[in-house]
């Protein structure tokens, strides 16, 4: 599952979903892919030789990565201020190759923080590493997650040493960036809700500019971030902490390194638990998967306007879907009129009632800031959607890294008409963040390097341990069906759902039954004997005023970055 410009404002949205945080190629495009799925592209069986070398030397790469980081481990010492982790977490770098076909090449250190397991030395069960999602995802502050959120958190801290990362790219992991970060961060912006033909050709030639820069500002890296690297990069964090096996846990994009990762190592996993599954299929990954994601970010909208209805005598914006959909957009034509604050106009008005289709514990603070905006009272709305000058830079970086790695791993349609084709049809059913999420992604059809074929996610039977999957039936940012498709793909997994809810990244939340397929496994190393379904959690209560909000795993890390993250 999760980032746009700002004269193009690229933002938190796109699949990944996330997240943060899925399609085809343009000149290869048009065809559908019933058309194409019989016709050999010209050359095609010399790239797949060429393909099958490349993975033999990057496969050689990452022993030779992974044998040197075993000798060399972690030095662990205070982090960096910058960092924000007290003691006593502790951080390092784990230095991994730009390439992996070229492991005596230029390399990168990656970020890694740790917080040690505090419970009696009999329980410990070594380091638990965690992905939240992304592309562009920080996971340094996993560590809080023991000390701050407490719960299930706390027990996972007390028997495993928890490992959090920062992915090539990432912070100060060889930060990618692919313009100025003041620049990207200006607002307010405007957010049409049916674009004209000259506002997509605007944004069209933004993105092709914005695609130029990232080639410009980050040179022969610039391809080398892929998810199959990042992958790999989790092979050589395994060495580096003195590990056979990996004990791992990730969330939304997470998902897709994990299963990636299970995919290229699966002798090296221990323990997996992919939280909120990213749809694995290479047809999916990563086109198809954004407009499937803008289709379900619509039915989780409709449910936050029904619940608002349900309590309209609390937040007086209407009685049905329809009619607080009017008092949103009221809003919206406000904002475009004129900014709340000179900084908040309709793209950031979207931007920040976009977390409604991620968690239902903002539902209360969004639409009492809504009904505030049109009493009057503008300070809730601008504190919840302006852009804060001191986010600039990680905003940038991470929207840098969730284009660059989608961009990298999959084909792209080239031709702007088919993404005005697919997104206007879209949009016709889910209006809310269709277009926004094109635009996001658009850069994709400008990539000056050449893209990848998803790798094909799986394993045979009995090759990896049981494998546990999370996933909540209304999900936006990564849809269950995506659940269902790496269950299919993965036979030794078992799938917990989380029914009749849409919350993304359901583990260590409130639901007790869920959690107790969590600990049990990660604890007991016992996971449930076949799939299970868990009641969803109710829905929550309506707060008029300033409502107290449960404090979340994406709420330290940062709302994943596209909109799998």
């Amino acid at each position: 599952m999760r980032s746009v410009r700002t004269t193009t404002v690229y933002c938190a949205l796109g699949v990944l979903a996330l997240g943060a945080g899925t399609l085809a190629p343009a000149a290869w495009a048009t065809p559908s892919h019933e058309e194409t799925a019989h016709q050999p592209a010209p050359g095609a069986h010399a790239a797949a030789i060429a393909r099958s070398a490349g993975e033999a030397a990057r496969a050689e790469g990452v022993a030779v990565a992974a044998a040197r980081a075993a000798d060399q481990g972690v030095r662990w010492g205070k982090c960096p201020d910058v960092e924000r982790l007290p003691d006593p977490v502790r951080c390092g770098t784990v230095t991994v190759p730009v390439d992996y076909a070229d492991p005596d090449g230029e390399t990168i250190d990656l970020t890694v923080s740790r917080l040690a397991a505090e419970g009696p030395a009999a329980d410990h069960k070594g380091p638990l590493v965690y992905n939240p999602g992304g592309p562009g995802g920080n996971g340094m502050l996993f560590p809080l997650y023991s000390l701050v959120l407490g719960g299930t958190w706390k027990k996972l801290g007390d028997s495993y040493d928890l490992v959090g990362f920062a992915p090539r790219g990432v912070g100060r992991s060889a930060p990618v960036s692919c313009m100025d970060p003041a620049e990207y961060w200006k607002a307010p912006n405007h957010s049409p809700r049916l674009p004209s033909e000259e506002f997509k050709q605007v944004k069209n030639a933004e993105a092709a500019e914005y695609a130029a820069g990232c080639a410009e500002r980050q040179g022969s890296r610039l391809a080398q971030l892929t998810t199959p690297n990042n992958a790999r990069d989790l092979e050589v964090l395994r060495a580096a902490l003195g590990q056979e096996r990996l004990s791992y846990l990730g969330v939304s994009y997470g998902t897709y390194i994990g299963s990636v990762y299970a995919t290229l190592f699966p002798d090296r996993v221990r323990a997996m638990v992919l939280d909120s599954v990213v749809d694995p299929s290479p047809q999916s990954v990563w086109y198809e998967a954004n407009l499937k994601q803008s289709l379900a970010f619509e039915d989780r909208w409709n449910d936050w306007k029904s619940w608002v209805a349900e309590h309209h005598d609390t937040y007086r914006l209407g009685r049905t879907e329809k009619a607080v959909q009017r008092s949103f957009d009221k809003v919206r034509d406000r904002l475009d009129a004129r900014p709340a604050d000179g900084r908040v106009g309709s793209r950031e008005l979207i931007e920040a009632y976009l977390d409604t289709g991620y968690t239902d514990d903002l539902w209360a603070v969004r639409a009492w800031a809504l009904a505030e905006f049109r009493r009057g009272n503008s300070k809730p709305l601008v504190d919840a959607a302006s852009h804060a000058p001191q986010r600039a830079v990680s905003a940038e970086n991470g929207t840098a890294v969730y284009t660059t790695t989608e961009c990298n791993d999959a084909r792209w349609p080239r031709d702007f008409a088919r993404w005005d084709r697919d997104n206007t049809a879209v949009a016709a059913k889910a209006p809310f963040i269709t277009w926004e999420n094109a635009w996001l992604n658009l850069p994709c059809a400008h990539w000056p390097h050449v893209q990848e074929e998803p790798l094909e996610v799986g394993a045979e039977p009995g090759a990896l341990p049981p494998v546990l999957l999370l996933a909540a039936t209304g999900d936006a940012a990564t849809p269950y069906e995506g659940a269902l498709e790496l269950r299919r793909r993965l036979p030794d997994s078992v799938l917990v759902t989380e029914r009749d809810s849409g919350t993304h990244g359901v583990g260590g939340g409130p639901n007790a039954c869920v959690n107790h397929h969590l600990e049990r496994y990660l604890l007991a190393d016992v996971a449930p004997a076949e799939d299970t379904a868990c009641t969803g959690r109710p829905a929550p209560e309506p707060v008029y005023g300033q409502p107290r909000v449960r404090a979340m795993p994406h709420a330290l890390t940062g709302r994943p970055l596209g909109a799998v993250r």
